[in-house]
């Protein structure tokens, strides 16, 4: 329960938005009594003949002498002239001492304000009544409502900053699906179960205080008869909401698991088809939606189960009220609709809290999984006093790094330097560890043990933004997102359409693009999927290109080209050899034959180091390598 309090006050600014949301809850409950009391002066029609010539001090009223009906009337009739009307029947039974304070009030307002006679008065009580309650009740509504939309916004904003901030092994333990679900579905339901929150325990309390010490007030006899109730209520409430935050446990992490199947599917649709496995993807997807139904069912039973008991509860409380005040205490059919009025007021809080119980349970289990990832520190953090590299001028020295995923070592004492302005290509086969040293380049891992340097400074001693601005990244399986060519080129920096264009022309791409509807206005499709893998890939190397960053990392960036775009892409970065330092990973060893130095990877560990031809002589692993990759390209020849 704390933690969906928390979820709301995370941003100060709610708070003054939640005060006003109590006070408005308050107003309301206020509002919600007046309606009661209206309903009974409609209802008030005076005091009966037992009531009003019963004397004071007898206990039975349903028997009365001419003695006592003589001597009242004297009483009741101040200006002898021989008529009594209401005004004067109200007026006597608001001076009487044996009369209950609900009667005393009845007939208090009767005596004061004659809305029998004067019926545009109580016109005007019933519309200034109706008036209030529907104000306050838009506004509670409206800021409960407001309330709840900011939170939910400022949850997902908060999820998504701190889920950017966490290491790329976070991406590797968790699946989007998982992911997408706890920033969309448990935002959303933390925000729903954060209004019924609000009205439980801010407005409910009030309401069930408030209107229980105002029917006490008026009668303590069918006062006592609530706590009857309670006990009635408080079991099936305990029971049913320990069934619904276990069921609701359940549910969400089933739809996880529900929601990667769907996207598993929509992702490897090709595959799919291909292999003709509709009917293998069919059944994965029914188990998972029918579990889902069957914990939605129960979810839902035991939801919807507990309204109905209570109402039973209450409905039989109040028929026990009605009987005793009419046949025990004789009391009006006006004065018992305002006391059943005030009795409804406090059992549909009540009601409602146990309905709206279930809600808030789900928002509970909610805000334990979204602050499951909130609560995560980021492994990779920027040190007190981080430098900022402003720029890139020497050397990159990667000295006996050694470093694994969970308990297996991928990189195993390696040591090598980069200078500027050189290109030097990591070789080796899958598994190697090639992708795993471009990727502890710009601290998107952490190295465990050795050490990182760019111009001598360790680059856990750099600020992470800095040292990322340096470098610019074409991935093997490029990031195309939902926007205009040009938006995916520049990412986010505002370069001009000419240093656009300048990009897209050295990546070779500009040729398609100019062929795209609306030429570099075009929007992509989402992943750019209406391109083929080479256009991808150039488009990816583009936007590199256009960063002009000093270091420019390809992980098999030209995987996806035809030859002839191959050989234009090799031409290109040729041209920025000596001004651009180049670290290049290949299985395509073409690409790297104008590199200055070769590192051969084996299991982690660096085989050999050199020039082409110095590995051809020195690296036996490499010369078959080469040899087998020529002798394929003559093949295919």
């Amino acid at each position: 329960m704390k933690l969906l309090f928390f979820a709301a006050l995370r941003n100060s600014k709610h708070l003054t938005l939640a005060l006003l949301t109590l006070v408005t809850l308050l107003f309301l409950t206020v509002a919600n009594q007046c309606e009661m009391f209206s309903v009974g002066l409609m209802a008030n029609t005076g005091a009966d003949f037992f009531t009003l010539f019963h004397p004071e001090g007898k206990k039975h009223k349903d028997k009365i002498a001419l003695n006592d009906v003589v001597r009242t009337w004297k009483e009741i009739d101040h200006d002898g002239d021989g008529y009594i009307n209401k005004q004067d029947a109200a007026i006597y039974m608001a001076q009487r001492k044996d009369t209950n304070p609900l009667n005393w009030v009845m007939h208090k307002v009767a005596a004061r304000f004659d809305y029998e006679e004067n019926f545009t008065l109580l016109i005007f009580i019933l519309v200034g009544v109706a008036l209030f309650k529907a104000s306050t009740l838009f506004a509670a509504r409206y800021a409960t409502q407001l309330l709840s939309i900011r939170v939910t916004r400022d949850l997902r904003q908060q999820f998504f900053e701190h889920i950017q901030s966490l290491p790329l092994s976070f991406y590797q333990e968790q699946n989007l699906g998982s992911l997408s679900s706890r920033a969309v579905g448990d935002a959303g339901q933390i925000a729903s179960s954060l209004n019924s929150c609000l009205t439980n325990y801010l407005q409910t309390p009030f309401t069930i205080a408030s209107t229980l010490l105002a029917c006490f007030y008026l009668s303590w006899q069918l006062s006592m008869i609530i706590f009857l109730g309670l006990p009635l209520i408080v079991v099936p409430v305990v029971f049913l909401t320990r069934q619904v935050k276990r069921i609701t446990r359940q549910l969400q992490k089933n739809q996880e698991t529900f929601s990667s199947v769907l996207l598993d599917f929509l992702a490897g649709i090709q595959t799919v088809k291909i292999f003709a496995m509709e009917a293998f993807s069919l059944r994965k997807y029914k188990e998972q939606n029918d579990q889902m139904a069957l914990l939605e069912s129960k979810s839902a039973k035991y939801g919807l189960l507990t309204r109905p008991l209570l109402h039973m509860i209450a409905t039989a409380c109040l028929a026990i009220v009605v009987l005793f005040g009419l046949y025990t205490l004789h009391m009006t059919v006006g004065q018992l609709l305002m006391f059943c009025g005030l009795l409804h007021l406090f059992y549909e809080p009540v009601k409602k809290f146990a309905e709206e119980n279930a809600n808030i349970q789900k928002g509970v289990v909610a805000a334990e999984r979204m602050f499951e990832v909130l609560h995560l520190q980021p492994q990779i953090q920027d040190q007190e006093g981080a430098l900022s590299l402003d720029s890139f001028k020497e050397i990159i020295e990667f000295d006996r790094v050694w470093f694994k995923y969970k308990d297996e070592w991928v990189l195993k004492d390696l040591s090598f330097t980069v200078k500027k302005g050189e290109i030097v290509a990591l070789v080796g086969a899958t598994g190697a560890g090639k992708s795993t040293i471009v990727q502890l380049l710009p601290r998107l891992y952490e190295v465990q043990q050795g050490e990182i340097r760019v111009d001598g400074v360790p680059i856990n001693a750099l600020t992470q933004r800095s040292l990322r601005d340096q470098i610019a990244f074409v991935p093997q399986k490029p990031f195309l997102f939902f926007d205009t060519v040009s938006e995916n080129i520049a990412f986010g920096r505002s370069f001009s359409r000419a240093e656009i264009e300048e990009a897209a022309r050295k990546a070779y791409a500009h040729e398609f693009i100019a062929d795209l509807p609306q030429t570099y206005d075009t929007l992509l499709a989402e992943m750019g999927k209406t391109l083929s893998g080479g256009q991808q890939q150039r488009l990816a190397i583009a936007r590199a290109l256009v960063k002009r960053a000093p270091i420019l990392v390809m992980d098999e960036a030209t995987s996806s080209l035809d030859a002839i775009s191959e050989n234009r892409i090799k031409t290109a970065l040729r041209e920025l050899q000596g001004e651009v330092t180049q670290i290049l990973i290949a299985h395509r060893l073409s690409t790297i034959e104008h590199a200055d130095k070769i590192i051969f990877l084996e299991r982690g560990r660096k085989i050999a180091e050199g020039t082409i031809e110095e590995l051809l002589i020195t690296c036996t692993p490499f010369r078959l390598m080469w040899e087998s990759y020529h002798h394929s390209e003559i093949a295919l020849h």
